[in-house]
């Protein structure tokens, strides 16, 4: 067998040395000619310049922690970060809030990726419009913001069930965040996909993501401790090579901590800030000082109080000018269609015992995420109802309203009737918690049996209201009727409004209406309900479209005097169970479409 010797073949060496060298200037040449058009279009898409200096163009090291600071390559590193989540701003709006963000002084953009919304069924995954994390990651960079990404799959974010996809429940013995083979063969699937998205994206590839979060807040779960060793082992098998963050707050932090991951924490005051920097030392050693998340603010709880945190700071440089608003005049729904004859129209599932929402053999077998759920069977006696609803069930005696049942109120008086009833429960799924140890329990529906006076109920007919768009294009022009002087709850609202040319942003006020859900040309808006503290809804006016506009609401079922009709007011509105009401929307310019569903 031949084999090169350096030193014994030196004039060979040279040659051939010589030839490489000629072949690459050569190379270079050519290449510089070929791609000169495809940079300076680049240039014109991503003005890269400001956000690589000089010193930057050659990438190898990426974000490092040493001794107590950051280091970006060879440099001192200091990151002022914000958030912002790409799914719950419209798209059109993402560039000005980015703009905003970058004015306020900051140099990083953190967001979550929810897989809920990117994989709503299993295997079926949706990274278009709203959802396209590449195009708000490209945008973040050509604004002159690095970006720290978390990725879950678990967020917590205040979003239904911690952005964990809710077909994942329909597994008995699911145990979520864990490394129980169902949830993490899903992970894997969901991780193969969002990573090969992902991983182009990073700073050594030449994007603006210069670190990965594991998980979030894992330490206040803590149910299983190979748990946080299996996602940074996911993430880096599948090409993460920035780096790893966990985060954590007070409750958590002892307990979160992994090896070859760098801990951050998650606070809401400098007292907090001096003690979990302190522990850190004592667990970490010698590392740089990152807050993940302060909090200047907090989420409220329908019913509670409005909650205000102090978020002064130091003067900022004045921020661009605000969108344009504009406030509408009162409208009142013109069209009805009663849940009740609604129903004609829907596909029953029947079934001998209640099913949950996540195990509905709907939307090819994933089972239904959000929603309502209508169970009815016949009864022939009274009695004591006994069941467990989830989260709100209104209770009805063919189609007259008896009561309600949730968490407190297990069990309902059913009066004497003659003969056979259909007993029928709205049951409405308020949100899956997102935080906490009680997150494998958050099926929605009638979850097991269904008792009166301790005999389990049988027969079930099964209605999904998942109020998706599909839903809703069941109910043709044909099937509304003018509402009545007397509505039959629940029901469905529509209304018209005009708008000018050019629909701006405003916010929605529904004085009168008392509980339900707004959608606004098939979008959903929001739930209100009159108990506070939420008195508005924001309505995005690149939601609107010039011409008509669909607004609406959702099944509600509150008896109101014949001559109360309030208007929906400062906003356009939709209601599912609330009494009835006007709704208004800051200054009309040109027609939309209100569609509401109230309860009874």
């Amino acid at each position: 067998m031949t084999t090169w010797s350096l030193r014994r073949k030196p004039g060979r060496t040279l040659g051939l040395l010589l030839l490489v060298i000629l072949s690459f200037l050569v190379l270079r040449r050519y290449l510089r000619l070929e791609s000169s058009s495809c940079a300076q279009e680049g240039a014109r898409r991503f003005n890269w310049s400001t956000l690589i200096p000089l010193w930057l163009r050659h990438r190898q090291l990426g974000l490092q922690a040493k001794g107590q600071n950051f280091m970006l390559e060879d440099s001192t590193f200091w990151i002022f970060g914000g958030s912002m989540h790409y799914f719950r701003v419209p798209k059109e709006y993402w560039r000005d809030r980015l703009l905003k963000m970058k004015a306020c002084g900051l140099n990083t953009l953190t967001t979550y990726v929810p897989w809920n919304l990117h994989e709503p069924e299993r295997g079926k995954f949706d990274f278009s419009g709203n959802l396209d994390l590449e195009a708000f990651v490209l945008m973040a960079a050509e604004i002159g913001l690095w970006v720290i990404l978390r990725p879950g799959p678990y967020i917590c974010s205040e979003i239904d069930l911690g952005g964990l996809p809710s077909w994942l429940l329909q597994d008995s013995g699911m145990r979520l965040r864990t490394t129980y083979k169902g949830f993490t063969e899903a992970v894997d699937l969901y991780f193969d996909h969002l990573m090969s998205r992902v991983v182009p994206l990073q700073y050594k590839h030449g994007g603006p993501i210069i670190a990965v979060q594991v998980e979030n807040e894992y330490g206040s779960y803590n149910k299983d401790p190979a748990y946080m060793p299996y996602i940074k082992r996911a993430l880096e098998d599948r090409g993460i090579v920035e780096l790893l963050l966990t985060s954590d707050n007070k409750d958590g932090l002892s307990k979160g901590v992994v090896p070859g991951v760098m801990a951050t924490i998650n606070l809401q005051s400098h007292v907090e800030l001096q003690s979990l920097t302190t522990f850190l030392l004592s667990v970490k050693g010698i590392q740089p000082k990152m807050v993940m998340e302060y909090w200047t603010g907090w989420f409220d709880s329908w019913g509670g109080p409005h909650n205000i945190l102090d978020s002064s700071g130091a003067p900022l440089p004045p921020p661009p000018d605000l969108l344009p608003k504009m406030s509408y005049e009162p409208m009142t729904p013109a069209f009805y269609l009663s849940l009740w004859d609604a129903l004609q129209y829907l596909e029953p599932i029947r079934s001998e015992k209640p099913i949950n929402m996540e195990n509905l053999p709907v939307n090819n077998g994933n089972g239904q995420s959000f929603g309502y759920i209508l169970y009815e069977t016949a009864i022939a006696s009274s009695g004591v109802l006994r069941g467990l609803v989830r989260d709100r069930g209104q209770v009805f005696l063919n189609t007259v309203s008896i009561g309600f049942m949730d968490y407190k109120t297990t069990k309902i008086v059913i009066p004497l009737t003659q003969g056979y009833a259909m007993l029928r429960i709205l049951v409405e799924n308020r949100g899956r918690v997102n935080y906490g140890d009680n997150i494998d329990d958050q099926r929605k529906g009638l979850i097991g049996n269904l008792y009166l006076d301790d005999s389990p109920l049988k027969k079930f007919k099964i209605y999904s209201l998942d109020l998706k768009k599909s839903f809703f294009n069941r109910f043709g022009v044909d099937k509304w009727t003018p509402v009545p002087e007397v509505p039959v709850f629940p029901a469905f609202f529509l209304g018209g409004l005009s708008v000018s040319p050019t629909p701006l942003d405003t916010f929605l006020k529904l004085e009168g209406w008392e509980k339900g859900v707004v959608f606004i040309n098939g979008r959903n808006l929001g739930r209100y309900w009159n108990i506070g503290p939420q008195k508005t809804l924001y309505l995005p006016g690149v939601w609107l479209d010039k011409g008509m506009n669909q607004v609406g609401t959702l099944p509600a079922s509150y008896l109101f005097p014949r001559d109360f009709f309030p208007s929906l007011s400062s906003l356009a509105s939709a209601c599912f169970p609330g009494g009835l009401g006007r709704c208004s929307a800051s200054r009309l310019s040109h027609p939309w479409r209100l569609f509401f569903l109230a309860p009874a």
